[in-house]
């Protein structure tokens, strides 16, 4: 028997890896699964031409096939699983047309622009049964599962306000982020996804009833700010805000920055009945105007209560920042796929995300409050 075992794992097949879209956020994705035995990159695809080879030969993986085509790779080489690394408005077609080509998906972060455009990949996953997990890696930092341990414990009690955001002081990238026609939008979905992340998977992720919001691009489009070349064809948002009504009579104040003359845009609160919860951002040591985005961990977190009815300040002590938090996105993802496992980070909860972010779009584009239909 003993045997047995040990033959059956080593002839166990390795899972079959490609990726749609090589950019840079691909490279990531590439790096952790290199880490894994247990699976093989053996595929890419990349709409610019040469784009994926040069991707496989950086590193250094010779054997592994590239196509200018997501639709070429998948009736050419046989693939337990993808990642789609596209840029923003092809995500939805992208982690489609993998689905029904009999891959599992992870899809990068956002879902997707539009609320409809989720919907559509909520179809196809259901009409597949693929796993199809959408990539925020904050939630496997330690830092953030502790919030959410805090918020779901009871202390706070009714939550009813939530304010978040942070956002960057200088930190407006470039390539396809700043286009809207490949992006989509710019601060709000890039970083924004994150914050609203966050907040919505320490409550629950409670359901949004309506959208107010305001975006502007007044650093975007200044040369002062921008090389003229990325101001010339800025076309998303660099700072945005909105005053979100979620059900269960929860409001969320949500603000995003790449770039604005301020350090933060404030710390992310949870207001509740017995208790109040303040969570600040935490700067890049490389970088400190770049940081403060919620992509990563998160700084001190500090417990307001009354003690004997007197109001004191608790602050939380909180683990260490020490995990791959990326390769932990990867490896849950995989392990999904080899055990049988739900989505690490399923669709049902992030089509809320997209929900708002869609909300935001449409308030923004109307000048008013607009309702949201999940």
């Amino acid at each position: 028997m003993v045997y047995k075992i040990i033959t059956e794992e080593l002839t166990m097949e390795k899972l079959k890896i490609g990726i749609i879209g090589t950019g840079g956020i691909a490279r990531s994705h590439a790096q952790a699964y290199l880490r894994m035995e247990d699976i093989e990159l053996v595929a890419g695809a990349d709409i610019v031409e040469g784009k994926a080879r040069d991707f496989f030969d950086k590193l250094g993986l010779k054997n592994a096939k590239a196509f200018n085509s997501a639709k070429e790779m998948l009736e050419s080489v046989k693939l337990d699983a993808v990642s789609v690394c596209s840029y923003n408005t092809a995500h939805a077609a992208c982690a489609i047309e993998a689905l029904k080509g009999g891959c599992h998906v992870l899809l990068e972060k956002p879902m997707t622009v539009t609320l409809d455009d989720a919907k559509a990949i909520v179809r196809a996953e259901k009409e597949t049964g693929k796993i199809l997990t959408i990539g925020f890696q904050p939630r496997y930092d330690n830092r953030m599962k502790k919030i959410k341990e805090i918020v779901q414990s009871g202390i706070l009690g009714k939550v009813y306000y939530i304010q978040t955001g942070g956002g960057r002081r200088r930190g407006i990238p470039g390539g396809t982020f700043i286009e809207k026609k490949y992006a989509g939008v710019g601060a709000l979905a890039d970083i924004g996804c994150y914050s609203l992340d966050m907040v919505l998977n320490s409550t629950g992720y409670p359901k949004p009833l309506t959208v107010s919001a305001v975006a502007y691009d007044y650093f975007g489009k200044n040369p002062k700010y921008t090389p003229p070349e990325n101001a010339a064809r800025f076309s998303v948002d660099d700072f945005c805000g909105a005053f979100i009504r979620l059900e269960g009579g929860i409001t969320l104040d949500f603000r995003m920055s790449w770039a604005m003359h301020m350090d933060t845009t404030g710390s992310t609160i949870f207001l509740g009945t017995d208790a109040g919860l303040k969570v600040e951002p935490i700067a890049s040591p490389d970088s400190p105007l770049w940081g403060g985005a919620w992509d990563g961990s998160c700084g001190d977190v500090t417990l307001f209560h009354d003690v004997t009815g007197v109001p004191t300040h608790t602050p939380i002590p909180m683990p260490d920042m020490k995990e791959d938090r990326f390769y932990l996105k990867c490896r849950s993802f995989v392990d999904a796929v080899a055990k049988g496992l739900p989505a690490p980070i399923p669709t049902t909860e992030i089509i809320y995300n997209q929900a708002i972010i869609d909300g935001i779009i449409r308030s923004c584009a109307c000048g008013h409050e607009v309702e949201v239909n999940v």
